[in-house]
């Protein structure tokens, strides 16, 4: 079945909810249990199902609420549904998307939440927090929640290099940061832990005291140089790979190439930038510029 496609605004929806022929539903989503808390048109108590994360058996949940709801004389014409983004991704919503299911996840910082230190917390009051959160966006009312787009599973994929990318060179700084502190409780100062020769200068270092590096704090030292040239060189491939795709893929194939390439064109906006343009990640001054930058190129 092909997916549907919803009108979509982050802020409130654009469909006007009829509550008397509508099961809504919000999920608290957890590695091994989901908790289902649901409004069901003609049902008076407040249905709360706890089940194994296994979307089977949330779809025949959903699927027996719409029983009782017919059973009760109401006509369900819709199915609606929310969680927040998480660890779990957006591979729930496409699923429930193709079985005719209405799906939107919630951007986790946009829900209001008590700021009492000792306020208390269980995933049945969460699921009343998200519920009233969601029955507000579904009427139209702004500022209860917005939600995150939910993107295909290419668009997923296409994301992936930059967010390597990223978690590497955190992992290339905290390298460098750690050899630091060994440097400076040695009272070395001078030493530069990124130099393509430091390997070699390790050998002949010696400490503030004029005595040679202990022979564990050595050892450690080459692991870490060794892990930090690892590190390097994923960094390198990734980038290797995108110059690639972006060489190979034209206009005509793909717009969003052309627009990186138009983008790093600008002074002081990169092609690492340039590419996360996608993801929103761009500062407002430098999307300005970039966009002056393309329409010139257009023109010209």
């Amino acid at each position: 079945m092909p997916q549907q496609h919803y009108r979509f605004e982050a802020s409130k929806s654009l469909t006007a909810l009829e509550q008397d022929s509508t099961i809504i539903a919000v999920i608290e989503i957890s590695q091994s249990k989901w908790l289902v808390a649901a409004l069901v048109p003609g049902v008076k108590r407040h249905p709360l199902k706890k089940l194994d994360a296994q979307e089977e058996g949330l779809l025949k949940l959903l699927h027996r609420w719409g029983n009782e709801a017919g059973q009760a004389g109401r006509e369900i014409k819709r199915i609606v549904v929310a969680y927040e983004a998480g660890r779990d991704g957006f591979w729930l919503a496409r699923w429930l998307r193709e079985r005719d299911v209405e799906v939107y996840v919630i951007h986790p910082t946009s829900i209001a939440v008590s700021r009492e230190h000792r306020r208390a917390k269980t995933d049945r009051l969460d699921t009343e927090l998200l519920m009233r959160a969601f029955l507000g966006w579904l009427r139209g009312e702004k500022r209860h929640c917005s939600m995150v787009a939910i993107p295909t599973i290419e668009e997923e994929d296409a994301r992936r290099p930059n967010r390597e990318r990223q978690n590497l060179v955190t992992e290339q700084t905290r390298i460098v940061n750690q050899m630091k502190a060994i440097f400076a409780r040695l009272g070395i100062r001078t030493f530069q832990a990124t130099l393509r020769k430091a390997e070699e200068k390790l050998k002949g270092l010696r400490t503030a005291e004029g005595t040679p590096l202990p022979e564990n704090t050595r050892a450690e030292l080459y692991r870490h140089l060794a892990r930090l040239r690892v590190v390097r060189e994923q960094i390198r491939a990734i980038e290797q790979e995108r110059l690639r795709k972006l060489a190979a893929a034209s206009a005509a194939e793909n717009g969003s190439h052309a627009m990186v390439r138009l983008i790093a064109r600008v002074l002081g906006i990169g092609i690492e930038t340039a590419d996360r343009d996608g993801e929103g990640e761009v500062p407002h001054r430098g999307r300005m510029r970039a966009t002056r930058e393309c329409v010139r190129a257009c023109i010209s």
